[in-house]
């Protein structure tokens, strides 16, 4: 397929991106760049992580976003009594047959809202981590995979919040992108107010999508083309954040640990679907520099040095891009 064949083709194939943006702001208001992420991780078939403080529509903009897929989709609100057994399923016995079943868990569904994900303990989290990465679960001795696709979809609150505790750095990982959500302004906030204080507001949203429009997408995703220039721009934002002197001396000492191989993956792969969303047949600078602040911002380690200056993960990541020069 040449260029041009692949752009009519993604024109066309796109059309259902607008659509589902409309029908989730039946139900959200503002937020346009966190429903842009999810649809990107939806494109890219990669787990989103949400942190924002409570009632800022992270669990409702999940939700509306599995409204809009003809999919399914299960809600585990993550406690600190939570068990692996409750996410996974587990083994019962059956005295008739003399023998013991596989009873499988909520987990098998197409889209998993993690809800306050960082509210659980270890072994979940642990649990949870072979469904992310590997795309199965282990119950007893056998292997099960999971439906495809197969996105978990996770909130939580900032870890300075009570009962809230910080994912491993290997879970953390995991997630393609990790999205702060914000305040809405006040302007955003005056339509909430006119559209959400009655006792019947609007928390549902329509199936706009199929599953097969939504698989023939990712299909085209992933022969977006990436230049070899922006490819090594990806190559070295990422570069950088392991060795951050090469650019600025005075982040030498601000940055611990930075982002592994997944991060170069999962930029290039998020960059993809920006662009298809965008209804184009080819990856641009400004669509790295658009994403890398959500596929960078749980991949690298500030140093106790950068926490005691105040000096967040965010502003890191800005003076990276400052910089590395752009293609």
């Amino acid at each position: 397929m040449n260029n041009q064949e692949l752009s009519d083709q993604i024109n066309v194939s796109c059309q259902w991106v607008p659509q589902v943006k409309e029908e989730m702001g039946k139900v959200l208001v503002g937020q346009a760049d966190l429903v842009d992420r999810l649809i990107v991780g939806l494109l890219c078939k990669g787990h989103i992580l949400l942190e924002g403080v409570p009632g800022l529509a992270k669990t409702l903009a999940i939700k509306a976003l599995s409204g809009c897929l003809r999919t399914d989709f299960s809600r585990l609100q993550f406690t600190p009594d939570l068990l692996p057994s409750d996410l996974l399923g587990t083994m019962i016995y059956n005295p008739r047959e003399a023998e013991f079943t596989a009873k499988l868990g909520p987990i098998f569904s197409n889209i998993i809202l993690a809800d306050e994900i960082n509210r659980a303990p270890a072994k979940v989290q642990s649990a949870l981590l072979e469904a992310m990465q590997e795309r199965q679960v282990t119950i007893g001795d056998t292997t099960y995979p999971l439906p495809d696709p197969f996105l978990v979809l996770a909130t939580q609150n900032p870890i300075d919040q009570e009962g809230t505790y910080q994912l491993p750095e290997a879970q953390l990982d995991r997630f393609l992108l990790k999205v702060t959500v914000s305040y809405p302004s006040r302007e955003e906030e005056l339509t909430i107010l006119d559209r959400m204080a009655t006792s019947e507001p609007i928390y549902e949203t329509k199936p706009v999508v199929e599953m097969d429009t939504l698989a023939q997408s990712i299909h085209l995703v992933n022969q977006i083309y990436i230049d070899p220039a922006v490819r090594k721009y990806i190559v070295e934002l990422v570069h950088v954040t392991r060795y951050p002197a090469k650019v600025d001396a005075s982040l030498k000492n601000l940055i611990r640990s930075g982002s592994s191989p997944r991060a170069t993956i999962n930029l290039a792969l998020a960059a993809r679907a920006k662009a298809f969303m965008d209804g184009r047949a080819f990856v641009t600078p400004q669509d790295i520099k658009l994403l890398a602040h959500d596929v960078l911002r749980h991949r690298i380690l500030p140093s106790y040095e950068a926490e005691a200056e105040d000096v967040t993960t965010d502003s890191l990541i800005d003076r990276i891009l400052s910089r590395v020069p752009v293609p």
